[in-house]
């Protein structure tokens, strides 16, 4: 059994078009992850507005099987930040309203953690200024609210751990999704008291680093996630993206780290718990029959 560590179940994401109009296909989506054994999922609700985090808050609130993280994705920090200084220099906030919805969300009891937050210097959709001031701003957060932090971080992991240390670190923890760094990175992570996450990036042959690094992380440090509706993994590669999909990045990472698929979910399944302090699994709290349309 698996769980899929970080999900985003956008109804416009699975929706499919009928005769009478787009209909909320979440629910067989579900119902097809828990045919394929993945049984748990970390919905995550970061984007420019509150929407996201409330889909993620409704649907733990929904089935006891999953679970909610709340953030602001970097690409989306200018819709809390702007890079131009207001008063005294500083960089003022613009959705002091998105902000605060944010905030009081992360003490929701469905919120097992606070993110995607971080940074993404590959696009640049926000200023870096912009990503630094929010991700600072989530760290103090997720101190406050004692919860791990969920991190995005591309082609920005030197600075992003220099911004953890310099705001007293996340003493609750937390994980790099979607992880894109090498050996050096995921030790670095490691050292601060993150664990990895490994998305269907691992499987794509361009890889290399990715999987040098996957081999290296310790039991108990590594979880597995699908990130959908993006990055399916190989054999799926173009196709939209869903938990049942995990299994394949499942079964590309055991190999490379010459594991059985029982060693790998048990031990994924056992850091994905501690990671997120997720209860006890209830096998009668899930079968699919949980309504998932409005559930924003």
């Amino acid at each position: 059994m698996w769980i899929d560590s970080h999900c985003h179940l956008e109804a416009d994401d699975f929706s499919v078009q009928t005769e009478s109009g787009p209909v909320d296909a979440r629910e067989a989506v579900v119902r097809r992850a828990r045919q394929a054994g993945v049984t748990r999922f970390v919905v995550i609700g970061s984007g420019c507005s509150e929407r996201e985090a409330h889909n993620a808050v409704a649907l733990a609130c929904r089935d006891a099987e999953m679970f909610a993280a709340v953030g602001v994705h970097p690409h989306d920090a200018s819709a809390v930040v702007s890079s131009k200084p207001a008063q005294h220099g500083k960089p003022q906030l613009l959705g002091e309203a998105l902000w605060n919805d944010i905030a009081a969300l992360g003490k929701h009891p469905r919120v097992v953690a606070v993110g995607e937050t971080g940074l993404d210097y590959h696009y640049n959709h926000s200023s870096p200024e912009e990503q630094v001031t929010l991700l600072r701003r989530f760290v103090k957060l997720a101190q406050q609210v004692e919860k791990p932090l969920v991190l995005h971080i591309r082609e920005a992991h030197t600075q992003a751990m220099e911004i953890i240390r310099s705001e007293g670190g996340s003493p609750q923890g937390g994980v790099v999704h979607c992880f894109t760094g090498g050996p050096r990175e995921a030790e670095s992570w490691l050292s601060l008291g993150f664990a990895i996450s490994l998305s269907g990036i691992v499987t794509f042959k361009s890889a290399t680093v990715i999987q040098e690094a996957a081999k290296q992380i310790p039991k108990g440090r590594l979880l597995l996630e699908t990130d959908c509706p993006y990055l399916a993994p190989i054999p799926l590669r173009g196709k939209r993206n869903e938990p049942a999909f995990l299994v394949h990045t499942a079964a590309f990472v055991a190999r490379i780290r010459s594991e059985t698929l029982d060693e790998l979910s048990a031990h994924t399944r056992a850091a994905t718990c501690q990671v997120f302090g997720l209860p006890a699994s209830n096998p009668d709290a899930h079968g699919g029959s949980v309504p998932l349309e409005n559930a924003e």
